[in-house]
């Protein structure tokens, strides 16, 4: 075959046959996806997507989201054939196999070219208003020479049916992100079977309705994909390509069927399918002139990146420094030294404020110093503390901001975050109440899934918000949290605690942390200021006893006064007790056997109290102790009533320590 007759078709089913046989294989996985994409993935890599897989991590690059996860095959084998070195034919033969990198789902950091970790539906879709978003930040911050790229992404049915989806799309418009765009497969089948059982949505007047630029083509002819995709380079708003498609393609009975979305097809069906398709080559097989033009496609833009490595050549050598930095994990000099003199002021005024407060004095600070701090709220701003002096919001007409108003959408806040981050050169924090993080627990699970530095900051964080009653007090929701691995969760005690909780969320490079902090005034709890970060010891001794210890009273976050107040009425009636602060439990775990036996107390009876479910406490105290915690749902009232008919207080703690102690 001469190199100048290989067709798009060819180039489209090298795709599906990849992916027919890597699912066959594996006997598990989803080919239906890739089989009908193929036409419009084979468009954009080759005719548009800006890429160079020589430097797979060029910052300029164009992004490529795959929020419909369960077509990895289709991510992979664009991989594979654009020639990502990392991404090789024995790795395709390895599709959903233990420690592979062509994982069931695409796995972040697995593989370059994988953009974000998608599987979850409608996920992908947000972290691409993120990108997109983070894309636009950065422009403003650094002009069209540094960064000047599109975020293009393929959603599903189901992407579009999840109700994260409706929350971006409205707010990528909003913010008129027009470097985006989505790509929709619309085949008309989920796994049930025909889209019609469950919707009659027009996605294409949604779309319109939201304030999108909307185009429907054929998915299967490349000169229509071809066409809007130019189409789209011109509009000033987020762009949306509905792409008409046949689920299968090719496949001889399952295509257009449900049958072939997540299974493998079988040998006699895949047998068919390279009949109709023309593909007469065996499994794994790539024909050296098809494979060839795909690999020009993955050095098509060498002329930009060599234009772009110039331009950032030609920067003032301290602004190129900056800019690198700013892409990379590490922070700027002085930040660290500016949370040390505010703890130092929060013990000099020894004044009660809330952990919220706290935690807005430590934006104060930390946002001048940190340019790539990007700040939001899910519309509590002045609730979070999350907005501060030096604020500056992000909009359509000015995207040299740093504070994002994400509305009332927690969803689509904390995956756009997930975005914002993955983009590089932010470093994003969000804020809702503490009880709402079960709207943000898929994003935040897959920011601790991906190993990036996202921060929420999460207020109310229990009965002590009072009159809001039940439904916003958080109860269950800091166990749940701490059941997420690789995930900082950190309730400070007082204001001091809040800004180490700060420097240790800021540190925390490949893992995201969750602040949980007060609505009500907390005391200072340390009477003299302290250099060290001690919160970075997850747990540590507050105040401790002369004599013998007895008691040792744990608690965390606003609980840790009720503590210090048990103890000075526990050495009344002689009894010695040490005041264990708890802001992390995680941190806590990772120290040495003998620090943690030193600060729990070996032999003394043991007291948590935490106004949160209980769980996990035990293994910090076994048998020997109590736990004074939430086991049914808050009331309405105001916040001191709640502490005292739950038990929180330090009469009660007392009485649990006689209690324990037999007197």
């Amino acid at each position: 075959m001469a190199k100048n007759s290989v067709s798009h078709n060819d180039l489209a089913n090298a795709i599906r046959a990849l992916s027919m046989d890597a699912v066959e294989a594996a006997q598990s996985g989803h080919p239906g996806m890739p089989m009908g994409m193929a036409d419009v993935a084979t468009v954009l890599f080759t005719k548009f997507l800006k890429f160079d897989v020589s430097d797979p991590d060029w910052p300029d690059r164009d992004r490529f989201v795959l929020s419909a996860g369960h077509g990895s095959m289709l991510m992979y084998s664009l991989l594979y054939l654009s020639g990502y070195e990392d991404m090789t034919l024995d790795d395709l033969k390895k599709f959903r196999q233990l420690h592979s990198k062509t994982a069931g789902h695409p796995e972040y950091g697995y593989a370059k070219g994988i953009e974000t970790t998608t599987g979850p539906l409608g996920q992908g879709l947000a972290n691409a208003v993120g990108f997109a978003l983070g894309e636009r930040v950065m422009n403003a911050r650094w002009n069209d020479d540094l960064v000047n790229h599109y975020t293009y992404v393929i959603a599903g049915d189901g992407c579009l049916s999840e109700g994260i989806s409706q929350e971006a799309i409205v707010l990528a418009s909003h913010l008129g992100l027009s470097k985006l765009v989505v790509l929709w497969d619309d085949n008309e089948i989920t796994i049930d079977g025909a889209t019609s059982l469950a919707t009659s949505e027009d996605q294409v007047a949604r779309f319109k309705a939201a304030g999108w630029d909307v185009q429907a083509i054929d998915g299967h002819d490349p000169e229509a994909i071809e066409k809007a995709i130019k189409k789209v380079q011109k509009t000033a708003k987020p762009s949306m390509i509905a792409c008409k498609t046949t689920i299968g393609f090719g496949a001889p009975t399952k295509a257009g069927k449900a049958s072939s979305h997540g299974a493998p097809l079988g040998a006699d069906e895949i047998a068919g399918a390279r009949k109709n398709l023309g593909w007469s080559h065996g499994p794994f097989e790539v024909p050296d002139d098809i494979l060839s033009h795909w690999r020009q496609a993955g050095v098509k833009n060498s002329k930009d990146l060599g234009k772009w490595n110039k331009k950032l050549d030609a920067l003032d050598p301290a602004q190129k420094i900056e800019f690198l930095r700013q892409l990379s994990s590490e922070l700027p000099d002085g930040w660290q030294e500016a949370l040390i003199d505010l703890k130092k002021s929060f013990t000099k005024a020894g004044k009660a404020v809330s952990t919220r407060k706290a935690s807005g004095e430590a934006l104060e600070v930390l946002k001048p110093l940190v340019p790539e701090i990007v700040g939001g709220s899910a519309d509590l701003s002045g609730s979070n503390n999350t907005i501060t002096s030096v604020s500056k919001s992000i909009s359509k007409d000015d995207y040299d901001g740093n504070y994002m108003h994400y509305g009332v959408r927690e969803h689509a806040m904390s995956a756009i975050m997930n975005g914002l981050a993955l983009h590089g050169g932010i470093v994003p924090y969000g804020g809702t109440f503490l009880v709402f993080t079960d709207y943000c627990k898929p994003g935040i699970r897959l920011s601790a899934l991906m190993g990036k530095r996202v921060i929420y900051v999460m207020t109310h964080d229990s009965i002590g918000l009072g009159e809001d009653g039940p439904t916003h007090q958080p109860v269950e929701h800091i166990a749940a949290l701490r059941a997420i691995p690789n995930l900082l969760v950190l309730r400070p005690a007082d204001a001091v605690e809040t800004a180490e909780c700060w420097e240790l969320a800021l540190l925390s490079k490949k893992m995201p942390s969750v602040l949980v902090l007060s609505r009500q005034n907390l005391p200072i709890a340390r009477d003299q200021h302290i250099e060290e970060n001690l919160s970075t010891l997850g747990a540590y001794i507050l105040s401790g006893t002369e004599g013998k210890r007895e008691v040792t009273l744990i608690a965390t976050g606003s609980e840790v006064s009720l503590a210090m107040k048990a103890q000075e009425m526990l050495r009344e009636k002689g009894i010695g007790a040490a005041v264990v602060s708890v802001p992390c439990w995680k941190l806590f775990n990772e120290q040495p056997r003998e620090y943690k036996e030193t600060v729990l107390g070996y032999n003394s009876y043991k007291i948590v109290i935490e106004a949160a479910f209980p769980m996990g406490w035990r293994d910090y105290i076994g048998e020997n102790g109590i736990v004074i915690g939430m086991t049914t749902f808050g009331e309405s009232g105001p916040a001191e009533d709640l502490y005292k008919h739950f038990g929180f207080t330090a009469e009660n703690i007392v009485e649990k320590a006689l209690e324990g102690l037999g007197k």
